[in-house]
């Protein structure tokens, strides 16, 4: 294992866009952690993509509706890489189709609590490590839907925008201890994730009106988190780095 490599934790690694960021970092030779909370055969696999290009990961349970699965995690990479977690990337998340009048108060309680709870646990749980090394970066994963609201997804447009202002938050309190804050919002992805929503009427329209005429690849978000943990992007603390393809400029 290098001196020199830093640790990373990426919750919500097993596919998608997580798998895609634990894939790059590994490549630019970090010391991985790839979270799942249900999917351990696919986080097992990602995992034996990366070591057998003789690149370093390893797959923890991590539940973001437990703390104490956060501590477990957080605890296992720590002994295993003999370092501590310079970089907690908070990827993981659900998503619910819903009109809003039929949003029941469970699953506006437990979208809080994956999407925002969570993120807000894990962050208190790593952080004492970054100060010892007067060193960190949380980039917390949010969505267009956080800056411009949902419409059969209020609950989780709700959520990513605290999200957003959580970040900012971490930003005032710890950059002057050498830790950034930043976060990534998202637009419409080929991920599984964004899948449901374009087959709906109003996905399909979504599309339509994408400036870039694209989707946003995996291999896209992935190269930026991997960019804002280096040096020079520092001063970025606080920022919300919008990978919309256009969609908003707020």
């Amino acid at each position: 294992m290098q001196a020199t490599a830093k640790l990373v934790l990426i919750t919500g690694a097993s596919s998608g866009v997580g798998a895609s960021m634990a894939k790059c970092f590994a490549q630019n030779g970090y010391y991985v952690g790839i979270g799942y909370n249900n999917n351990k055969e696919k986080a097992e696999r990602i995992v034996n993509d990366i070591t057998t290009k003789n690149e370093q990961a390893l797959a923890v349970n991590f539940d973001y509706s437990n703390r104490e699965s956060i501590q477990k995690a957080i605890a296992t990479l720590t002994k295993y890489f003999n370092k501590p977690v310079s970089i907690l990337i908070n990827n993981g998340a659900i998503a619910q189709e819903k009109p809003f009048h039929t949003i029941t108060d469970e699953d506006w309680q437990r979208m809080l609590l994956i999407n925002l709870q969570g993120p807000f646990m894990a962050t208190q749980e790593v952080l004492p490590q970054m100060q010892t090394k007067n060193w960190g970066r949380i980039i917390n994963i949010s969505s267009i839907g956080g800056q411009w609201g949902g419409f059969n997804q209020v609950h989780y447009a709700a959520s990513k925008a605290a999200l957003i202002n959580f970040t900012q938050s971490m930003a005032k309190i710890y950059s002057k201890n050498g830790i950034a804050s930043m976060t990534i919002a998202i637009g419409l992805v080929e991920t599984p994730m964004s899948a449901s929503e374009l087959n709906t009427d109003l996905g399909k329209e979504k599309l339509k009106n994408i400036p870039a005429q694209r989707l946003a690849t995996v291999e896209e978000i992935a190269e930026l988190a991997v960019q804002l943990c280096k040096e020079q992007s520092s001063y970025l603390s606080g920022q919300t780095l919008n990978m919309n393809g256009g969609m908003y400029f707020g």
